[in-house]
């Protein structure tokens, strides 16, 4: 989930150079500030980029990963494999979800009734 966005007043603000490949050093004063890791995202709010450390929601879905792998006869090596390629899946059908709620919220996707999305019960 997003977490707000809080504007130190501590922290001076700083005039960074783009290169002409579009790409921008972070001052390490603010690259310590936030605790940016291995990765981070960006997107834009009220015609500003907001750029922010990525905080991976460790755990969020392990337990059914695992519970439906060895449903479905994993188990070892092979268990720890299928988990770990599982576990990368969730974050882009997470982002794929995000963006079309996204386009359903600003009318710009046709909407579905709820027999499109559930069914109408007779094939049950």
């Amino acid at each position: 989930m997003l977490q707000p966005i809080r504007i130190s007043q501590s922290m001076p603000r700083k005039r960074i150079a783009v290169s002409q490949k579009r790409q921008i050093t972070i001052p390490i004063d603010f690259y310590n500030a936030i605790g940016v890791g291995s990765e981070v995202e960006c997107f834009v709010r009220d015609n500003a980029l907001v750029i922010r450390p990525v905080r991976e929601e460790s755990g969020a879905f392990d337990e059914e990963i695992l519970a439906d792998l060895i449903s479905q006869g994993f188990a070892g090596a092979a268990l720890l494999a299928k988990f770990k390629e599982t576990r990368k899946q969730i974050r882009p059908a997470v982002e794929l979800l995000l963006g079309e709620a996204a386009l359903a919220a600003d009318g710009n996707t046709p909407g579905a009734s709820y027999a499109d999305v559930f069914g109408t019960g007779e094939d049950a």
